[in-house]
């Protein structure tokens, strides 16, 4: 496959980037996206360019590091993928492919493809934790835990923090990132002490990082690799609320 990339180059988030052309000729449609950017880079140092910069980690779908866009959609056009699992197969031969970094005020750009999401880090550690003593663990069935309640926590609990619904969204909110992470305790006994305390900080760290307010426009559901759904969104609001009539 010959392929032209067009890709966001940054120094670092104080210098102004720009989009760079690159002819890729002999690219497979058995790589993936992440290795497609390998074999760029390997052509890039021969010919003693700098090779481009971006995150990767497990490339197995289930770290979030593969923080792309990809002809203006997080994490590329294959629906429920992280970027790592696309394949360029998606592609046809002759393309020309847009590659950028996530877009958010919060996310500033570290180099070129790369950002930073500490931001995320710091909601995690206003709230994202349950507080228990230390100890042996306890016995898997100690405390029951319906079948209904159990499967909604872990399917908030998928949720890898990859950030793509804040890059998906317009107002680059932040709302189903925090949702997924308050809700996954939230069903569970274990996070019942601190389940006010918790929605309140977390949502409170959110606005102080810069991120945008929720207008239900859904992109954040359409971009997200987990299929995170936004209801945890409602129940978010609806926790918060509470918290704040009885704080």
């Amino acid at each position: 496959m010959r392929l032209t990339l067009e890709v966001w180059r940054q120094l670092d988030a104080q210098t102004a980037g720009m989009f760079e052309t690159y002819e890729v000729p002999d690219a497979s449609e058995h790589m993936s996206f992440l290795e497609l950017l390998d074999h760029l880079n390997e052509s890039l140092v021969r010919d003693g360019q700098e090779p481009i910069a971006f995150d990767s980690d497990c490339r197995e779908g289930i770290c979030g590091m593969c923080s792309l866009v990809v002809n203006g959609v997080p994490h590329g056009p294959q629906r429920a993928t992280t970027v790592c699992q696309l394949h360029m197969r998606e592609f046809n031969d002759g393309d020309r492919i847009v590659v950028e970094p996530w877009r958010a005020g919060p996310f500033p750009v570290i180099r070129d493809l790369v950002v930073d999401r500490t931001s995320f880090d710091r909601i995690i550690e206003a709230g994202g934790y349950v507080a228990v003593n230390t100890g042996g663990a306890p016995d898997a069935n100690a405390v029951p835990i319906g079948k209904d309640e159990a499967d909604i926590a872990f399917q908030a609990a998928v949720c890898i923090g990859c950030g793509a619904c804040v890059a998906a969204c317009k107002n680059a909110s932040a709302m189903l990132f925090v949702s997924a992470k308050v809700a996954q305790f939230a069903h569970l006994p274990q996070g019942q002490p601190e389940r006010k305390r918790r929605v309140r900080d977390m949502v409170g760290q959110m606005d102080r990082e810069g991120f945008g307010g929720c207008t239900n426009t859904y992109d954040c559901e359409g971009a997200c690799p987990k299929e995170i759904p936004v209801r945890f969104i409602a129940e978010m609001n609806r926790g918060f609320l509470a918290a704040k009539i009885t704080e």
